[in-house]
């Protein structure tokens, strides 16, 4: 099975690039099952029932989020309604929404995604380490296949919980700093690995934003209002190719495609 995993959408320019390049990416690449982080695309902040619609729609079979989730207040409504969209697991006992989904489309092996959330210069939430290591000993029991997506801040977080799960998912893939990472591999286990998958929207840009406000808060400390920038966006991520019945990961594969552009091979 090819499994794709596409970086955080940003904005109205992230869900164009999804709807225009991703039959390419799914002929190119001969995709089985496509995920996506997609707590930005509501205008760069959160998401709706509308943007999950419209990300859906282009072929993505699950949204994860992360520290972004309560941005938009509509989201609730996906949280009650939606299981194909997953909030981070570590949010306490009674929270709307479920932090992992099991997906089987027609003949294909079944697959678990999970989304976690870091604690490292973020959010604190419940502990992922924890709560992770046995919603994945919970899912084994279904599926061989198994995805993680880890929403954190600090790398040493990301690398040590799929460290942890080496051998028992077949791949964790971090997001949330939105600059992608160039330490794709297989640990030992077979558990596919990339600290960051980048993100997907308008990269002349301050990851996704207007540069000038961001330049200009850093430079007055005043309040500026950070708006979704333009111009030319990349649909980044990774490809990882999963053997169907042991669930390890055999090849992960950095991706960063433009619109008009030849998906990289």
């Amino acid at each position: 099975m090819k499994i794709l995993f596409i970086g955080d959408i940003v904005g109205e320019p992230g869900r164009t690039a999804v709807e225009n390049l991703l039959p390419k990416l799914r002929a190119e690449h001969s995709l089985d099952f496509i995920i996506a982080n997609g707590e930005n695309s509501a205008g760069g902040s959160g998401i709706t029932p509308k943007m999950a619609e419209e990300i859906f729609s282009a072929g993505v079979d699950v949204i994860t989020s992360g520290d972004h989730l309560w941005d938009q207040k509509e989201v609730m409504e996906l949280l009650r309604q939606e299981p194909r969209f997953v909030r981070p697991l570590n949010y306490p006992a009674g929270t709307a929404g479920s932090g992992s989904v099991v997906i089987q489309k027609g003949s294909l092996p079944p697959v678990a995604v999970l989304n976690l959330q870091g604690r490292t210069f973020m959010p604190v939430l419940e502990n992922p380490f924890q709560l992770g290591r046995a919603e994945v000993e919970r899912l084994r029991q279904q599926v061989k296949i198994i995805f993680v997506d880890i929403h954190a801040e600090a790398t040493s977080e990301k690398i040590a919980l799929a460290r942890m799960l080496d051998g028992q998912v077949s791949a964790v893939i971090g997001t949330h700093t939105h600059v992608q990472t160039a330490d794709e591999q297989i640990f030992p286990g077979g558990t596919a690995y990339l600290t960051d998958a980048g993100f997907t929207g308008p990269h002349e840009s301050v990851l996704g934003r207007e540069m000038e406000p961001i330049i200009k808060r850093f430079l007055t400390n005043l309040p500026q209002r950070f708006e979704v920038a333009k111009g030319r966006a990349l649909l980044q991520g990774a490809v990882v190719e999963i053997d169907d019945a042991s669930g390890r990961a055999l090849r992960i594969q950095r991706l960063s495609a433009a619109a008009g552009e030849r998906p990289p091979c």
